[in-house]
């Protein structure tokens, strides 16, 4: 099913899992789609590997925990950030290195201390190589941590890349 990109959220410059500047890093994008969902496009590398050519098993968890945590700022007005209270994930499939991979996050729940959410990571053939389940504590950023948004260079790069619309098979 093919669905409208209708925002891209911030990228920052050292994070593991957007960090355009991290060396060692995912530098996952994040897309809104029209269907109130997240999805975040990354490529891992040799880096991200557990057995040789497959993810990380942590970093699925990872991704899954960032992308689910990120969907509670789809149409909010403040900045208003997850703290991951409990996250289960099921692994299902190998997930290869050096591929396109998309994770889709959405919030299934909702009060004014806490949401919770779901997600898949997707191979390339559409098929669901895990699923994650978080709780969170809804949290103003300046209560988390110290953060410079300047410093951190936490702006929305767009890019000639980036997709009007994908396709969730």
């Amino acid at each position: 099913m093919i669905h409208r990109v209708v925002g891209k959220q911030q990228n920052s410059k050292m994070c593991f899992l957007c960090g355009l500047k991290n060396p060692f890093g995912l530098k996952g994008e994040f897309f809104e789609l029209d269907n109130n969902e997240l999805i975040c496009i990354f490529k891992p590398s040799a880096e991200h590997q557990s057995y040789p050519g497959v993810l990380h098993g942590g970093i699925t968890t990872a991704v899954l925990d960032e992308t689910i945590g990120r969907a509670i700022m789809i149409n909010s007005k403040e900045e208003i950030w997850g703290v991951t209270i409990e996250f289960k994930t099921r692994f299902k499939k190998q997930i290869p290195l050096d591929e396109e991979l998309r994770v889709i996050g959405r919030i299934t729940s909702r009060t004014n201390r806490t949401f919770e959410g779901t997600g898949e990571l997707l191979l390339p053939n559409g098929e669901v190589a895990a699923s994650g389940f978080g709780k969170y504590l809804r949290m103003p950023l300046n209560k988390i941590a110290d953060f410079n948004p300047d410093e951190q260079e936490w702006k929305v790069v767009k890019s000639a890349k980036d997709p009007e619309a994908i396709d969730l098979y």
